[in-house]
């Protein structure tokens, strides 16, 4: 098959999306309430939250593609962030599927991100398991490390750090910040996060939004695609990251670092997290967000999103450039004799 012929030879390029990326404002928080001298309480506080968050994956100490263990002081990193679909009335334990994936990579001299939407019908190869499938499979089949090594083989580059967040994480966040400005494209009627048909409803335009109403607007794809719901949430990053830094949101630090504790999994120390707050320090986050093309596509009737295999090279060279990385990786490696098995819909489609 053509397809599985340009997918062995792009095999190395690709990208990440969603809610969590609000994991970008921590060190931000941190540089902000820290140097303004608003407290040594709050600092401690958040400490000792997401230290409370830490959780490293067994047998990982750094990447396969990395020869020694990065230092986000001096070095540049990728960070991957993992949104998975639990709720109250979701909670499939360990074969939750990541509903949302975003991958950061942060350049040190330059102080600059680059954020790469990947959408979650993306057909791709699952070291994992061993064949191609979606992408949001990765997280119900392994964990984080499942995710991060069908990232690496995407993209034929390292990601160092992980950040699993929930819908729960999400709501709070955007509630603590007593809502974010966001533009609506069009009307719609979504879910809530306890799954209540239409329970919420927006117009066109920009607006104010609480938490529940931006999850309506980042889950969205009744009107258009992945790609473009990955550009709105990427929007909506923009506007909780704009909102985080403001002096209006100082008082609202304790309720954003419980909310954000409360609901996030890392790898990554507090003392690394304090290390990206350097990216904070300027007026604004050079923040450069991308995302990648492709087309639907049914394969043994299954809805799957078809990534563009010049699109996915080109991202991925961007982000090899952006972490000053070689790109003879794991592109090099040969998956031609590998199962392209498909897994059943009824449990993850």
């Amino acid at each position: 098959m053509s397809i599985d012929r340009n997918y062995r030879n792009t095999m190395k390029k690709k990208k990440r999306r969603r809610r969590i990326v609000f994991f970008l404002i921590i060190p931000l928080l941190i540089v902000t309430f820290s140097v303004a001298g608003y407290g040594a309480l709050l600092y401690k506080k958040a400490e000792t939250v997401f230290n409370d968050s830490y959780n490293n994956i067994d047998g990982r100490e750094k990447s396969e593609l990395r020869e020694e263990k990065v230092d986000p002081n001096i070095d540049n990193v990728s960070i991957l962030f993992i949104g998975v679909d639990e709720s109250d009335t979701r909670n499939f334990g360990s074969s939750t599927r990541s509903d949302a994936l975003m991958l950061a990579t942060l350049n040190e001299k330059e102080k600059s991100v680059k954020l790469v939407s990947i959408p979650r019908d993306s057909y791709v190869y699952l070291p994992e398991v061993g064949y191609k499938t979606k992408i949001n499979h990765a997280h119900a089949y392994g964990g984080p490390k499942a995710s991060i090594e069908a990232v690496e083989t995407m993209f034929d580059i390292p990601v160092d750090y992980y950040v699993k967040m929930n819908f729960h994480a999400f709501i709070d966040v955007v509630d603590a910040l007593n809502g974010i400005n966001v533009e609506v494209p069009y009307e719609l009627y979504e879910q809530n996060s306890k799954d209540k048909a239409n329970a919420i409803h927006l117009l066109p335009g920009m607006q104010t939004l609480d938490g529940e109403e931006a999850l309506a607007l980042a889950r969205t794809r009744k009107k258009d695609n992945d790609i473009e719901r990955g550009k709105r949430q990427q929007e909506i990053l923009k506007g909780v990251m704009k909102k985080a830094v403001s002096a209006n949101a100082l008082t609202k630090y304790d309720d954003i670092i419980q909310a954000i504790g409360d609901n996030m999994e890392t790898n990554m120390t507090f003392n690394e997290m304090k290390a990206l707050s350097s990216y904070g320090l300027k007026k604004q986050l050079d923040l450069n967000t991308l995302s990648l093309e492709g087309e639907d596509t049914y394969i043994e009737n299954v809805y799957y999103w078809l990534l563009d295999d010049t699109s996915l090279a080109n991202t991925s060279i961007e982000l090899q450039d952006h972490l000053e990385v070689n790109r003879a990786t794991a592109g090099d490696i040969d998956y031609s004799e590998q199962s392209e098995e498909e897994t059943s819909s009824a449990t993850y489609d």
